[in-house]
């Protein structure tokens, strides 16, 4: 199997973290995940990040900084995930690529269902934006 590169935003806004529901029809449909997307050619993070967000959001973002990257497998894929903590501007998201959106504060990341491979990142950033 390849393995994708997927970069995701943790976007942050006055302590809350915006999170996207996927489309029922999408893999993984009906559940939750960061913003963001797979990486193209001749493409850094943060240009992907900052494409995608434009793309799926209409929002602008600015990545301050990198989290660890995060590998899992999944029975029909490999991913590495690429998380960036970010800032955006002040203007609210438009759910053009989501089923809708949310801002949640970072303790109630564990009551959405994400896809496996952000467990980790979850209780990193329940973590790190608590304290």
């Amino acid at each position: 199997m390849v393995r994708k590169d997927v970069v995701i935003a943790v976007v942050v806004r006055a302590g809350k973290v915006l999170i996207c529901k996927r489309r029922a029809n999408d893999s993984f449909g009906g559940y939750w995940e960061f913003p963001g997307g797979k990486r193209e050619a001749n493409e850094t993070a943060e240009q992907c990040l900052v494409r995608e967000l434009q793309e799926e959001l209409e929002l602008q973002v600015t990545p301050t900084r990198a989290f660890a990257p995060i590998e899992h497998d999944y029975p029909s894929i490999q991913v590495r995930l690429l998380p960036y903590h970010c800032g955006c501007e002040d203007a609210e998201p438009k759910a053009i690529a989501c089923e809708q959106f949310a801002w949640v504060w970072p303790h109630q990341l564990r009551q959405y269902r994400f896809p496996e491979a952000n467990a980790e990142l979850i209780e990193l950033i329940a973590a790190s934006l608590m304290t």
